[in-house]
């Protein structure tokens, strides 16, 4: 009995080319993007620099201006295989899902995706607990566009028909919320949308699709900011929207027009952090849970906001829905004020001071949701802080949170 001989060029096709989708997501995540034909034999697909591409005349230029640039030397805003590879692998993780478009920012990705669907006099749904950005484009770029916002419970569920009317084009949705926690029921969500035949987007940052496969459970548009997760090492700014095919030439256009691309150079490094991905998204989920159950048992604390908590809103609807938790989760104090809320951050050592999160790096903020909150209100029983667990050792973690717990606890 003899085995099939090895063939590099067939293997190369397997798991490329989008026809790696029978693959388990770690497989995915390895094997995703490298064609061939744009590796070149090489592991990694090489960065591909470029603006202008040479034709060999003029007919040949021209006849590439009639034809579909996807996944082909046009002009450099039009990508490269660099950016294609990246694009392809994120596809690959999204059952269903028709193709990727890159963004030089998570903020980009959103607004591109909102633009490709509302138009003036189209009306958006959005959660009260959305990312700050979010609701700051949504109330006044989309709003000068004659483009309404209302805003909705995250926790309404199927009752969210009660809101839709004449004009509701779109239904946002971000679950968990980034600041608050709360877990939306999108199931449920997506069946009203269907019924009424609206959009529904979902920022997915927080999960990434390897914790909710967001095509597969009925999205239309699926948003990342890759400059969490994906890139995971807190050097690099990068959206991606993931698109059904129905919607993917809407996405596409809109985004040409608006003249969205990303560096080749980025996108590498967008590449080389997706392959880790799994084995860092689950290290960041057990870390973080191991920390938010510590942090119940602190008299300091009154609550802590992590979805996997039966104590967190819509922690039923988490455990049903996703596949696991990421790094990120906020608490509450157990009364104090926002000098004890800074004092308690300035006295930790390895938790840094700064936006996003995703990184290797823990970090901790400060997070003040009734400043924003219109459609809920938000009432704590003290200031919240909101923690990105990095891929430090957990026990050096809780020995850090503990002392700096004792700070506030002893200051005078």
């Amino acid at each position: 009995m003899g085995c099939r001989p090895r063939n590099p060029e067939a293997k190369g096709d397997r798991v490329s080319g989008g026809n790696n989708k029978h693959y388990r997501d770690a497989t995915r995540l390895v094997t995703g993007g490298r064609r061939p034909e744009w590796t070149q034999r090489i592991v990694n697909p090489p960065v591909w620099r470029a603006s202008t591409i040479l034709y060999d005349n003029v007919a040949q230029l021209r006849d590439s201006a009639t034809r579909d640039t996807h996944h082909r030397l046009f002009y450099g805003r039009k990508g490269t295989p660099t950016q294609w590879a990246l694009a392809e692998a994120l596809t690959d993780l999204e059952p269903g899902a028709e193709a990727t478009f890159l963004y030089p920012s998570g903020v980009a990705a959103i607004s591109a995706a909102l633009l490709a669907v509302l138009s003036p006099g189209d009306e958006l749904l959005l959660p009260d607990s959305v990312y700050d950005p979010t609701r700051g484009f949504a109330t006044g770029f989309l709003k000068r566009f004659g483009i309404t916002t209302r805003f909705y419970d995250p926790t309404v569920g199927a009752g969210i028909a009660d809101l839709i009317s004449d004009t509701t084009r779109a239904i946002f949705m971000e679950s968990p919320g980034s600041l608050t926690f709360e877990v939306q029921d999108i199931p449920a969500i997506v069946a009203v949308a269907k019924e009424h035949g609206l959009v529904t987007l979902l920022d997915n940052t927080w999960a990434t699709p390897l914790l909710f496969p967001a095509i597969e459970k009925g999205i239309d548009l699926t948003i990342l900011a890759c400059t969490k997760y994906v890139v995971g090492h807190s050097d690099v700014m990068m959206g991606s929207v993931t698109a059904t095919p129905e919607l993917w030439q809407t996405l596409r256009s809109t985004s040409f027009a608006l003249g969205q691309t990303v560096s080749p150079d980025d996108a590498w490094l967008g590449s080389r952090g997706l392959r880790t991905m799994g084995v860092r998204l689950a290290q960041h989920g057990k870390s973080a849970l191991t920390i938010a159950q510590w942090l119940q048992s602190r008299p300091e604390v009154a609550r802590v906001l992590h979805p996997a908590l039966d104590t967190c809103p819509g922690s039923d609807i988490f455990h049903r829905d996703f596949k696991g938790a990421s790094g990120l989760f906020g608490f509450v104090f157990n009364g104090g004020d926002e000098e004890s809320r800074a004092a308690f951050i300035d006295a930790l050592d390895l938790f840094g001071i700064g936006y996003s999160w995703g990184g290797f790096e823990s970090l901790a903020t400060p997070v003040d949701p009734q400043r924003i909150r219109t459609a809920t209100r938000w009432e704590a029983e003290g200031p919240a802080v909101r923690l990105q667990i990095g891929l430090e050792d957990t026990d050096d973690l809780i020995a850090d949170l503990e002392q700096a717990l004792a700070c506030i606890r002893t200051r005078p």
